[in-house]
């Protein structure tokens, strides 16, 4: 095993304090958004033998196992991450992996920079992923039913939400969802800004289910995307449940602390809260306009004591073990490569001792074998 040492990134939505108090240390003051935990070549993390990258490349099928190499290449297709949000995320969708590489086909074919601001696809793959609560945390997750979000405008007051609410009441839905969403982000700015602020200030006198939006709209005053996200469900997870997050799924993350965990791709179509560029042809391309109850997922019983988060995506698996004092020693030797991360207690994995945000890269095939008194979770592939 290979003991990691990995990078905290610093975005301006981090929560200063969540990730320095699970790791037990002192916080800067400076926002800590996420740590990463994998071989993505932005932030890869640093082991005994060199960075995960180096490692995995001097020998892709001795550290990835032969299956890995054979249905991913010789890379590691995940990425796990601690997530710390204080503020809220940009509002967001990913492409499915037909989109995605014709996406960044068509870019490279036109010259765009991968670097360029208003480029849409920085490489060729999808971007499925989970979150797993580990504090509560909130989120925003899919269209709700269309009828709900008329209602939940309608109940602002706000005279120029009016043709969205009359929109909403059409039929089919999804079309009544696709010609909001576009009614909203190709609005004016200015009238856009002086709706939000009208719909900010009811969201602050409302309070209830107005709450999360009257949140937002304090971190992004004037921004679109406040009234986009009335259109989507708040879920407000308990520590141990999760979200998976498919292709074409609008969603933000709001507040909390989780285990994330995310097929190797930096492809990010933005639909609001952020200053950077929306395309939004692109983005109406792929959001899928189907409303529908956040599915929140709880972890379902395996053998040996394994807690498995289950989900549609081969890139990736997560489970975690809750190990109590005194209990058996666990086997988690696999054919795939895994990393373990210690998120409470203290916890035996191999020769390392591990403590909450601390993790090990275990290569495929290698013994693996945890203990102690904590939880673990466990990142792997489906190979």
């Amino acid at each position: 095993m290979d003991r990691l040492d990995n990078t905290v990134r610093p975005y301006a939505w981090g929560s200063p304090t969540a990730i320095p108090h699970l790791l037990g240390v002192e916080p800067t003051g400076e926002p800590q958004a996420e740590m990463w935990m994998g071989a993505h070549p932005g932030a890869p993390s640093r082991t005994d033998r060199g960075t995960l990258v180096d490692v995995i490349d001097a020998d892709p099928r001795r550290e990835l196992g032969e299956r890995t190499v054979a249905r991913f290449g010789p890379r590691l297709p995940f990425l796990l991450k601690l997530l710390a949000a204080g503020a809220p995320l940009s509002l967001q969708v990913h492409p499915d992996l037909t989109q995605a590489e014709e996406g960044y086909a068509d870019e490279e074919r036109r010259g765009i920079p991968v670097d360029a601001p208003h480029r849409n696809y920085k490489d060729a793959n999808h971007k499925p992923e989970l979150i797993c609560a580990l504090t509560e945390f909130d989120g925003l997750c899919g269209f709700r039913d269309p009828a709900h979000a008329a209602d939940l405008l309608d109940g602002l007051g706000v005279d120029s939400l009016k043709p969205y609410v009359d929109l909403l009441h059409a039929q089919p839905e999804e079309a009544a969802l696709r010609e909001v969403l576009t009614a909203i982000l190709t609005a004016d700015p200015d009238e856009t800004a002086h709706t939000v602020a009208a719909a900010a200030t009811a969201c602050d006198r409302l309070g209830g289910a107005y709450t999360p939006y009257a949140g937002i709209a304090h971190h992004y005053p004037g921004d679109p995307g406040v009234i986009a996200a009335m259109l989507l469900n708040h879920v407000r997870l308990q520590p141990g449940e999760a979200l998976f997050l498919g292709a074409g799924i609008p969603h933000a993350y709001l507040n909390g602390l989780g285990v994330e965990i995310m097929a190797n791709s930096d492809n990010v179509l933005r639909c609001g809260l952020t200053p950077k560029h929306v395309d939004v042809p692109e983005l109406l391309r792929i959001v899928r306009f189907e409303p529908g109850d956040p599915a929140v997922l709880r972890p379902e019983a395996a053998p040996d004591g394994e807690e498995v988060y289950d989900t549609p995506t081969d890139e990736f698996r997560l489970s975690r073990y809750v190990l109590a004092t005194g209990g058996p020693a666990h086997d988690l030797t696999l054919p795939t490569p895994q990393i373990l991360l210690c998120t409470a207690g203290g916890i035996r994995a191999g020769e390392h001792a591990l403590t909450p945000g601390t993790s090990v890269f275990v290569p495929a095939g290698h013994k693996a074998e945890v203990s102690g008194a904590g939880t673990v979770f466990r990142a792997t592939v489906v190979a």
